[in-house]
């Protein structure tokens, strides 16, 4: 779930009441710009329903904490863990520990398992770590202690940036790493993959390893492309669709974002939440004003600036595309990014 944009820096725990975050974000949106859109009025409504709602966190990121104090709670699950594969070695380390006594801690904790380490994902550590059965077990029995030792109740696997000719290794990874959590105490194990590669991830492979694939609906435009939108509702449809049909709609888990981007020039576009963009935009006197075609938010600074944001009423269109299909868990990148109303949209 690590995206090319994630910051990496000391985590600050600020374990902020429900109405204290609420208060800071409702100050932080009385100073930006106003939405306004052409064509269908954008009042938020409730989208159906979804069974289940999964929260990331970026535990470097006091944000997600604030946000895990106000609406933790209502979660079903709730990934507050960040075990990394070292790069060189490939050792496992819980990054930013956690414990169940946080406030708002959700009925269920998970841990990403990820690949990322410094400034991106590292396939050839995987294929690596796959080739050498020793470095496999020793890797995955530490995965296992580490679920063990901070009562996760489940975790989810993030390799990402595997090759085409990858596949049987990352299904070996995921097999393993997958046992040795289970053995421990791990009741769900879920993968990763991205949305619209199925020459790398196929969705097949992930099963009967592990319970679920997250899908990664997000990033159709990413920090690195051109400026666009995170995700439309056309290619949510299309490359979850795709997914569905490989195994069925009650093994997927389709993740949906919660953040934006902001592009400058030539630069990579940097991440930002719904009160960033809210307040990039008062700053330059711009509106944000709802793409028809797309349903994000969007606004442009002339020869400054441009930025596409999910809000509540693009998550409401994306989760009717989700659960049109059949498939009725979703999760979300990020938490603490979020516009508040999001809340109103999926636990009303």
């Amino acid at each position: 779930m690590a995206r090319l944009n994630t910051p990496w820096g000391q985590r600050t725990r600020q374990a902020l009441g429900r109405f204290a975050f609420l208060a800071t974000v409702a100050a932080c949106s009385r100073s930006g710009a106003p939405i306004t859109a052409p064509g269908p009025a954008s009042v938020t409504r409730v989208a159906r329903i979804p069974a289940s709602v999964w929260g990331f966190t970026a535990p470097w990121d006091s944000r997600s904490d604030s946000s895990v104090a106000a609406i933790g709670g209502r979660l079903d699950a709730v990934v507050t863990g960040w075990i990394q594969l070292d790069s060189v070695s490939g050792e496992p380390s819980l990054l930013y520990p956690d414990d169940s006594a946080r406030p708002g801690s959700p009925r269920h904790r998970f841990a990403l398992v990820t690949s990322w380490h410094g400034r991106r994902f590292h396939p050839e550590l995987v294929r690596r770590i796959v080739a050498d059965s020793a470095m496999l077990a020793q890797v995955s029995t530490r995965v296992g202690d580490i679920v063990r030792a901070s009562g996760y109740a489940g975790i989810v696997i993030d390799l990402e940036d595997q090759a085409r000719g990858d596949t049987s290794v990352t299904a070996a990874a995921i097999k393993s790493i997958g046992a040795r959590a289970r053995q421990a105490g791990a009741t769900m194990i879920a993968v990763a993959i991205p949305a619209g590669d199925t020459a790398a991830y196929p969705t097949r492979i992930i099963f009967p390893a592990a319970d679920a694939a997250v899908v990664m609906l997000y990033d159709e435009h990413w920090s690195t492309s051109a400026p666009g939108p995170i995700a439309t509702p056309d290619w949510v449809r299309r490359t979850l669709g795709q997914r569905v049909a490989d195994v069925g709609a009650d093994r997927l888990i389709a993740a949906l974002p919660l953040y934006g981007y902001l592009w400058r020039g030539t630069q990579p576009g940097e991440a930002l939440s719904f009160a960033d963009a809210r307040r990039a935009a008062g700053q330059a006197n711009v509106e944000l004003v709802r793409d028809p075609s797309s349903g994000s938010l969007h606004a442009v600074q002339p020869g400054v600036w441009e930025l596409w944001m999910a809000d509540a009423e693009l998550l409401r269109v994306l989760v009717d595309q989700v659960t049109g299909l059949g498939v009725s868990r979703i999760a979300l990148w990020r938490l603490g990014q979020e516009d508040p109303a999001v809340w109103r949209t999926l636990r009303p």
